[in-house]
């Protein structure tokens, strides 16, 4: 891509804060971008080849969305945590193995994208993400959900096509909790807290593809509880 077309990207981006260079082989975060970091507010870089996210990105204190899915990045700078007004951060096809302790500092943050990448471990330190509605780390290969997912706030977590064997009661005691999808993963029928069905507010609890015919799911106590609260919610939105 030519230097021209990049100079009029910018120069657009300028007059409306948003900055979008999908699938042109890029590889690596465009340094002129520095220019901009005091009105740029969507950055969208994803379908190139960038493998590393410069520190410099923490520079960017008025992004609300930043999204690079689909490139080559195995980590994300703890600079990241500047930037406290991102609403959406999106790397979804990635090679990210864990995330930084510092993640949790993005307080505005609603949307956290992170499907198909290597995460093997149930990331700790999103609790403090007090407006987390989304948290999306399907097609990972995270094993186990600890006790520490009690303290998320999010009100969808999508951990579909991992290779989860364990599932913590604790997540019956997430507080906004409504949608936990758990599709293709490797749980059995006796590893499924009850208390997800009877005490939780969760009203979609997606299991299938699992070691376990989902109808079994009947048999648990607590069942007829949690068809209540999907029954309301569907009836909510039809």
């Amino acid at each position: 891509m030519g230097n021209s077309a990049l100079k009029s990207h910018l120069e657009t981006s300028q007059k409306t804060g948003v900055f979008q260079l999908t699938a042109k082989g890029l590889q690596e975060f465009p340094e002129e971008l520095q220019r901009l970091t005091g009105n740029l507010r969507t950055v969208d870089l994803s379908g190139n080849k960038i493998e590393v996210l410069p520190a410099a990105v923490g520079n960017f204190l008025q992004l609300k969305s930043l999204t690079l899915n689909s490139n080559r990045l195995n980590c994300i700078p703890p600079e990241i945590s500047k930037l406290k007004k991102l609403e959406t951060l999106s790397l979804n096809g990635n090679q990210i193995q864990q995330l930084p302790p510092t993640l949790g500092q993005l307080k505005a943050l609603r949307t956290l994208n992170l499907s198909g990448n290597q995460i093997s471990e149930f990331p700790a330190g999103l609790g403090t993400l007090r407006h987390l509605d989304l948290l999306d780390l399907s097609r990972n290969q995270i094993r186990i959900v600890p006790a520490e997912v009690s303290e998320l706030q999010a009100i969808e977590i999508n951990l579909n096509q991992n290779q989860i064997s364990v599932l913590s009661a604790e997540v019956s005691r997430c507080p906004r909790l409504k949608v936990l999808r758990l599709e293709e993963n490797c749980l059995e029928l006796s590893s499924i807290p009850q208390s997800v069905l009877k005490d939780s507010q969760v009203s979609l609890f997606s299991l299938e593809g699992n070691l376990f015919e989902v109808k079994n799911l009947r048999d648990l106590e607590g069942y007829d509880k949690y068809m209540e609260r999907f029954t309301a919610t569907k009836k909510k939105f039809a």
